[in-house]
């Protein structure tokens, strides 16, 4: 009966753990759409919709992006993530997104900085 018990359990948790998980791709680009590379690329968690928290989870990645612009991250937890780009001559970049599809690029458009102004 137990043996039974645990086919079943791990018939129904194993779809449920692999529909669970997502690709993710971040595409960064100037405001002329030309690839920015060597950014900085934050990715943390806000939320897991892990139904079955089975073993530790990564909530947070650090990684640069490739000479086209991209960083990619493989196999991860689907749900709500914030975004974060740092880059050399750019505004800081920062925004959360809800990720349920099983593999999705998240474009992103880099600024120029501001102009600064003086008071004096």
């Amino acid at each position: 009966m137990r043996t039974l018990l645990a086919a079943v359990l791990l018939t129904v948790a194993l779809p449920l753990l692999a529909d669970d998980k997502t690709k993710l791709a971040i595409h960064v680009v100037n405001q002329y759409d030309k690839p920015v590379s060597n950014a900085s690329v934050i990715v943390r968690f806000k939320h897991s919709f892990n139904p079955i928290k089975m073993s530790k989870i990564r909530t947070s990645w650090e990684l640069r992006t490739s000479q086209e612009g991209m960083a990619r991250i493989p196999s991860i937890p689907k749900g709500q993530v914030q975004i974060q780009i740092i880059a050399k001559n750019y505004q800081t970049f920062g925004e959360t997104f809800d990720v349920t599809e099983d593999e999705r690029t998240v474009e992103i458009k880099l600024n120029p900085p501001q102009a600064q102004y003086s008071a004096h």
